[in-house]
């Protein structure tokens, strides 16, 4: 940048002359060069007014090179060091090396040799203050990021503690609309004009759909909050007694049922369940019209994570939409077609995150579709 200013080098050497030299051959360099023949003096002018590098003789009366390098970075740490040494001193100046500095060049002073030393030394310590400032800003965002998810946690253990209280509260008035609706319509229905028994037992089918969305946030809410207690879990008995609860529920629907070996896992047996139970009763529910209705259940084990999957040959949805799939409430088939609230998938992706892992779909509109998630080891 030509406005920019020229990199200030603090020479210090006992003898005037080679001092005096450098000061008046550097700036012709684009260098600003200071120069002293004492170390105190030198220390000084660095206290009042920042250097880039350091350019020091090795042998000095009262102050060696060594210890006037160490001072200087006392007072400023981004300060690069050079030592200035003759021939006969190079082991010294590696030790100078190891205590700090970044480079030694040789007297007498050839400037073909000096000036690469130079320019490598302010790229050194350039990249180190931009090390520092990325570092001081990682650690500023992350700071910041640690601030959000903690409000953000805040928030949603709010947002569930309310979504609890609501539903919760709404279970009440429900119970009572729904269960006057059917008393009428059970003890009253000869007096009961056809309309007003059509308008009945609509009041009474929507009653019962939004108590399922009452109970199903619920659910949701408690499977939130609920601790995490995690054990060894026998996967495959896990799912034979999913599969037996659902079986009983189909009151004589023929399905195919392929269940495989199950690698085991550890993580909370009561919430795998429940992932199971949805993926399963979905599997059960969206195959209802096929001919040959099949289910598989299957998993593997594969780079430190336990995967299972449940593939259906049934209604299937289009892959573009896999992503929304597990927000509360999405549904891609009307109520009329399959009966839900949207609710379930919802809960099996809150407690597959919870165990660490992850959970996706892939499908094919009337031709089915497999869910899969993973429990990491």
């Amino acid at each position: 940048m030509p406005n920019s200013k020229p990199p200030r080098i603090l020479v210090v050497d006992d003898e005037a002359e080679q001092m005096r030299a450098l000061c008046n051959t550097l700036p012709d360099h684009g260098y600003q060069a200071i120069g002293f023949t004492n170390a105190e003096a030198a220390l000084e002018n660095l206290r009042s007014a920042s250097c880039d590098l350091l350019l020091a003789d090795l042998m000095m009366p009262r102050m060696d090179g060594i210890t006037l390098l160490e001072a200087a970075k006392a007072i400023d740490p981004d300060l690069v060091g050079i030592i200035m040494t003759g021939e006969g001193t190079i082991v010294t100046a590696v030790e100078a090396m190891k205590s700090g500095a970044l480079d030694y060049i040789l007297k007498p002073f050839k400037l073909s040799v000096i000036l690469p030393v130079l320019a490598r030394a302010l790229t050194v310590r350039r990249l180190s203050i931009e090390n520092k400032t990325l570092e001081a800003s990682v650690r500023e965002r992350t700071t910041q990021l640690e601030a959000a998810n903690k409000e953000l946690e805040a928030t949603n253990r709010e947002l569930e503690a309310f979504s609890y209280s609501v539903s919760h509260d709404l279970r009440g008035p429900l119970t009572v609309i729904i269960g006057s609706a059917y008393m009428l319509l059970e003890d009253c229905s000869a007096q009961i004009p056809a309309e007003a028994r059509q308008l009945l037992s609509s009041v009474l089918g929507s009653g019962e759909r939004m108590m399922q969305i009452v109970d199903d946030l619920l659910r949701l809410s408690r499977l939130s909050r609920q601790p995490l207690s995690r054990y060894p879990v026998n996967v495959s008995a896990l799912v034979r007694e999913v599969l037996e609860e659902l079986q009983r529920e189909q009151r004589g629907r023929q399905i195919e049922v392929l269940a495989d070996d199950l690698p085991d896992c550890v993580g909370d047996p009561t919430l795998l369940k429940h992932v199971f139970t949805n993926l399963l009763s979905n599997a059960f529910k969206f195959t209802r019209g096929k001919a040959n209705p099949t289910v598989e259940v299957s998993g593997r084990q594969h780079a430190g994570e336990k995967i299972y999957f449940v593939r259906d040959n049934g209604a299937g949805f289009d892959s573009q939409h896999a992503k929304d799939l597990f927000g509360a409430f999405q549904r891609f088939h009307s109520a009329e077609q399959f009966e839900g609230t949207g609710i379930g998938l919802s809960i099996a992706y809150r407690v597959v995150q919870r165990h660490g892992g992850r959970i996706w779909a892939e499908a094919e509109i009337d031709k089915g579709a497999t869910l899969y998630f993973s429990i990491a080891d």
